[in-house]
């Protein structure tokens, strides 16, 4: 009988039969240790499967939150960026990125071989397959987010190659330190699904770039030695909103899915501090901006449901169900924090929040797993401050690189027209004249 066929004779048969299946014509097949091995190697892949499906829809969540945050002569420039982070970014990883993270260690530093999926005869390529899809899907969020701090005025050229670079050599060699097996995973550093891996990746890389790029024309205005601070409100709310529920739903894929198998039980817990952490993200952003602005802001509560994500994303499966609210709430509180420090006190313009939701969220959720969660805080400051460290010098250089080559920023009259004209020859909103000064 055919494996497939069996693995299912197998499943049927522990449902109904305490252990026992059933051949074609009711013979008992024998559920052998290897059947039972197959049967939870298929079980792994479908599962890995899924969850790199999920994160890969919150590509979509990130475009809509963008798009929303920002205004509508930018829409179609934000939605290119976006596209091309995934389809560039899955290219590159295949080529390169995914070598450097899990190839043969040099040093604890990088990897060296598996660039290609280039393995010798024997190994069993549908096994690497499905991890570097779920990885692959993981360095295209990591590119993403730096995006949204970047929009309005950034050449989608220069964009494109910072997205290639981050792709191929930034993110994967934090992953060969950590999950690839380098120095900072011997020094037992512990980040489940990426809140520094991942997410302080994108959002140091972000600040970087947003250092690099400077403010869009008219955020920050001089005179008399003082710097008014003016507000850019998005075009979409309901579009963001959108967005954030994209993004929530993905994250089971991004966190679950990092249990890499299908019959491990912690997959519950890990479900269940997901959803609770984003929750107590969103009510502490929402009491914070509450009591800070006067009203309930809507665009700082739903980056409030993201700091809640990207805060339990470390320690998921080792913080419990009632700590995860507390990770939750205390990072929807410094997401409210950060974002005003950013903006009226250091004068760096991101438009969507990515380096404080990001960024500093992500640091605040790999700290949360050595206070609640059993691990190391010194090793886990040692891996926040090395990851902020390679992050940001590189992305430094790089953005300087492109700013020297005239590739990084838009002219003032581009900036004005709006990117989707300038950069792509088009309107996202073609006929709807509302738009036309947002």
């Amino acid at each position: 009988m055919h494996k497939r066929a069996v693995v299912l004779l197998v499943l049927l048969g522990l449902l109904v039969g305490g252990g026992a299946a059933f051949g074609q014509f009711g013979d008992p097949v024998e559920v052998s240790v290897e059947n039972m091995t197959l049967f939870r190697d298929s079980f792994d892949m479908i599962w890995l499967a899924l969850g790199a499906a999920l994160v890969f829809f919150m590509q979509a969540g990130f475009a809509m939150v963008e798009t929303g945050l920002t205004r509508a002569k930018n829409a179609g420039n934000i939605i290119m960026k976006n596209v091309m982070d995934a389809a560039a970014g899955l290219i590159v990883y295949f080529a390169i990125g995914w070598g450097i993270m899990y190839g043969t260690s040099v040093g604890g530093l990088f990897g060296a071989d598996g660039f290609f999926l280039a393995y010798p005869d024997g190994t069993a390529m549908h096994e690497v397959y499905i991890d570097w899809m779920f990885q692959a899907v993981f360095a295209a969020t990591a590119a993403t987010i730096v995006s949204g701090a970047m929009a309005e005025r950034t050449q989608f050229r220069g964009y494109l190659i910072y997205s290639i670079v981050l792709t191929a050599l930034i993110y994967p060699v934090v992953g060969h330190w950590t999950w690839g097996g380098g120095f900072l995973d011997e020094l037992g550093f512990a980040d489940f699904a990426g809140s520094t891996i991942v997410h302080s990746t994108g959002g140091w890389a972000a600040l970087a770039g947003a250092i690099v790029l400077g403010a869009r024309k008219g955020k920050y205005v001089k005179k008399d030695g003082k710097t008014t601070v003016k507000a850019i409100p998005g075009h979409n709310i309901p579009l963001a909103a959108l967005g954030v529920f994209i993004l929530w739903f993905g994250w089971f894929g991004f966190n679950g899915g990092s249990t890499l198998s299908g019959v491990d039980f912690d997959i519950a817990v890990v479900f269940v501090t997901t959803a609770l952490s984003a929750a107590g993200g969103a009510v502490g952003a929402m009491f914070l901006s509450w009591i800070w602005f006067g009203k309930p802001d809507v665009s700082m509560t739903l980056n409030g449901v993201l700091a809640g994500l990207v805060g339990i994303t470390a320690g998921p499966d080792v913080i419990s169900p009632g700590w995860a609210i507390i990770v939750g709430i205390i990072a929807g509180l410094i997401v409210v924090a950060s974002v005003e420090v950013l903006d009226k006190k250091l004068h760096i313009d991101d438009p969507v929040g990515a380096v404080s939701v990001h960024g500093v969220c992500g640091a605040w959720g790999t700290l949360a797993v050595g206070i609640f969660g059993g691990g190391d805080i010194i090793v886990q400051i040692i891996g926040i401050v090395a990851v902020f460290a390679w992050t940001m010098v590189t992305a430094l250089i790089l953005f300087s690189i492109l700013k020297a080559a005239k590739v990084l920023r838009v002219s003032e009259e581009e900036e004005l027209t709006g990117l989707d004209i300038s950069e792509h020859g088009m309107e996202s909103y073609s006929g709807f004249q509302i738009f036309s000064n947002m």
